[in-house]
C-alpha cells in the first residue's frame, strides 16, 4: 500500500512539472551551420597526423541551454536550441527568413565568414540578434559591422594586444616574426605587428617559411637559419596549419621562447583556466561533449547566456529592448573570467579577458595589471571608440 502511494505521489509530482512547463513560453535560440564546412574538414600533415582539427562548438550552445534551464523557469520560458543544418548551396538568408517567420529571433551563426558578411548586410534594419561566435576577423568589428550583429568571441585585434601586453610586460622588446604563406598566416602577421606597434615592441625582422623538401628553399625551411642573423627576444610564429611550429620550440638559433600560434598563444577561453569558477564550467563541458572546452564552445555558451543575463534584466522578449540593454552600460555579464563583459557600442564587440596559454596551463590574464584606460580596462585590448572603423547608427 505504502509503495503504491508513493508511485502515485511521484507520478502526480511529475504531471504537475509536465503542466508547468506546458504553461512556459518556448523562447528558441536558432544555430546555424552549414554542411560540408571546410572550416571543419580533417587536416593531416604529411606524415598522416591530424594537427589542428576544429570542432563545431554546437556542444557550447548547448551548454548555455542547458545552464540557463533554471532562470527560464523562474522568467517562464522554456529556452529551446532550434539546430540548423543548411544543405551545400542552400540559403542561409532563406532559412533565417523562415524560421523568424516562426518567431525566432535570435541565431547563432557557425557559418563560413562570406556568409556572416552577408547575412549581417541582408539583415541590417531586421529586429533580430545575429551573434558572431565564431570568426576573430578584424573586419567584421570594422567596416562590415551591422547593428543586428553582435560578436562574442574576441577579435583578432584583441588577442593580439594581449599577447603585445605581455611582451610588454616581460620586456621582451625585440620581436622576430616568422610567417607562412597561406593568407591566414599574413592576416595573423600584419595583426600582430599592429599591436606591437601600438605598445611599442619592435619588429627585428619579418621571415617567411614554406612547407618544402627544395634544397634551393634551404634559407626558408630550416629553422635555425631562419632564425639566425638578427636579435631578438622572442619568436612570434603565425602558422595556421601548425606544421612548422611545432617543431620550432628548442629550435631557433638562439635560446628563445616562441608565441603566437606555438608556445605562449592567446585565446578566448583555456580548459586549464582555474579561476572564477572556470572549472566547473569545463567539467560541465567535458561531462556533456566528451572533450574539452574551446574558445568558439565558449563564444556560444556566452552567446546564450548573455542573452538569458537580458531577459532576465529587461523581462522582456522584444528585440529592440534587448538589443538596447546589451549595448547599454547595465550589462555586467559573469563570463567567468573575472571581468565583468559587456558589449562596445561602437562595434557590438563583447568586452572580455584574454587568456595566455601555453598547451597545458594558462600563464596570464590580459589586460595585465599597469595597462590601464580612461574608461575600462578592458578597452585597452582591440579597436577602442576612436580607432574603430565601424559605423553604427
Amino acid at each position: 500500500m505504502i509503495a503504491r502511494s508513493a508511485l502515485l505521489l511521484v507520478l502526480l509530482i511529475a504531471l504537475a512539472g509536465q503542466a508547468i512547463a506546458a504553461e512556459r513560453e518556448i523562447f528558441d535560440f536558432a544555430y546555424l551551420m552549414r554542411e560540408g564546412d571546410p572550416a571543419y574538414a580533417q587536416h593531416r600533415a604529411y606524415t598522416g597526423l591530424s594537427l589542428r582539427d576544429r570542432q563545431r562548438p554546437l556542444e557550447g550552445a548547448r551548454l548555455g541551454i542547458r545552464d540557463s534551464k533554471i532562470i527560464g523557469r523562474a522568467l517562464g520560458y522554456r529556452f529551446d536550441l532550434r539546430e540548423e543544418t543548411l544543405a551545400e548551396g542552400a540559403s542561409a538568408l532563406a532559412r533565417i527568413e523562415a524560421l523568424s517567420a516562426e518567431g525566432v529571433r535570435i541565431f547563432l551563426l557557425d557559418l563560413p565568414l562570406v556568409e556572416v558578411v552577408e547575412l549581417a548586410r541582408a539583415l541590417v534594419t531586421r529586429d533580430l540578434l545575429l551573434f558572431n561566435i565564431r570568426h576573430p576577423d578584424d573586419g567584421l568589428r570594422g567596416g562590415d559591422c551591422a547593428p543586428v550583429l553582435f560578436h562574442t568571441l574576441p577579435s583578432r585585434a584583441m588577442l593580439m594586444d594581449g599577447l603585445a601586453q605581455f611582451l610588454l610586460k616581460k620586456n621582451w622588446r625585440k620581436v622576430l616574426v616568422l610567417e607562412g604563406q597561406s593568407a591566414a598566416d599574413k592576416t595573423l602577421s600584419t595583426a600582430f605587428q599592429a599591436a606591437a606597434r601600438k605598445f611599442g615592441l619592435k619588429i627585428a625582422a619579418v621571415r617567411s617559411f614554406v612547407l618544402s623538401n627544395d634544397p634551393r628553399q634551404r634559407d626558408q625551411t630550416n629553422l635555425p637559419i631562419l632564425t639566425s642573423g638578427v636579435g631578438y627576444d622572442v619568436v612570434f610564429l603565425a602558422d595556421s596549419l601548425g606544421e612548422v611550429g611545432r617543431y620550432l620550440p628548442y629550435n631557433t638559433k638562439d635560446p628563445r621562447p616562441v608565441v603566437g600560434s606555438e608556445g605562449l598563444t592567446p585565446a578566448a577561453w583555456h580548459w586549464t583556466w582555474e579561476r572564477y569558477g572556470a572549472p566547473q564550467l569545463n567539467q560541465r563541458f567535458d561531462r556533456r561533449a566528451g572533450r574539452r572546452m574551446t574558445g568558439e564552445d565558449w563564444a556560444a555558451w556566452a552567446a546564450v547566456k548573455v542573452v538569458v543575463e537580458a531577459l532576465s534584466r529587461t523581462k522582456n522578449r522584444d528585440v529592440p529592448t534587448l538589443r538596447r540593454y546589451l549595448r547599454g552600460d547595465q550589462l555586467t555579464f559573469d563570463n567567468y573570467k573575472g571581468m565583468a563583459g559587456s558589449f562596445r557600442p561602437w562595434n557590438n564587440q563583447l568586452r572580455q579577458a584574454i587568456l595566455l596559454h601555453t598547451h597545458n596551463a594558462v600563464i596570464a590574464r590580459a589586460p595585465l595589471e599597469g595597462f590601464l584606460h580612461k574608461t575600462n580596462t578592458l578597452d585597452s585590448l582591440g579597436f577602442d571608440k576612436s580607432e574603430t572603423s565601424c559605423v553604427m547608427p
